[in-house]
């Protein structure tokens, strides 16, 4: 959330408009408005003083380009959304440090097979599990 966003939502619940309104207008979950006005005590009713700005440096989305507000003691953020850091990470896979790659032979045909992340597989493939499990013939696989 943006402090852009941050001042709307201050104003327009200042005004009297509720959660769902808020939502509707800035595109920003229910929820999310909701838990941002509790947290800041923030009612309908009352007249509330304009949040302090954020102390952070900023950065810009690595997939969009959008700016990011850095909170400091925090992590720094990379993107802007899941949504960016999923199309970044399926677009740059070469990146990926996978560190849990298995080699296996396969318990019914024999195969060799590399698998990512499940050190407990027996199979090559479901055909061969299926194979196995239910005793069909080799010459099926």
């Amino acid at each position: 959330m943006t402090e852009n966003q941050k001042m709307q939502i201050i104003k327009l619940r200042a005004s009297g408009n509720g959660y769902g309104k808020i939502a509707k207008t800035l595109g920003i979950s229910l929820n999310t408005i909701k838990s941002f006005c509790r947290r800041h005590d923030i009612n309908g009713n009352a007249v509330v003083e304009p949040l302090a700005p954020c102390c952070g440096e900023t950065a810009r989305c690595e997939n969009c380009g959008r700016e990011i507000h850095q909170i400091a003691k925090q992590k720094k953020r990379r993107f802007c959304c899941d949504k960016c850091r999923n199309v970044w990470w399926n677009a740059h896979l070469d990146r990926v440090k996978r560190k849990a790659i298995y080699d296996f032979r396969c318990l019914y045909c024999g195969k060799v097979f590399r698998i990512y992340g499940d050190r407990r597989r027996k199979y090559c493939s479901h055909k061969c599990y299926i194979s196995d499990r239910f005793k069909v013939g080799v010459s099926d696989a």
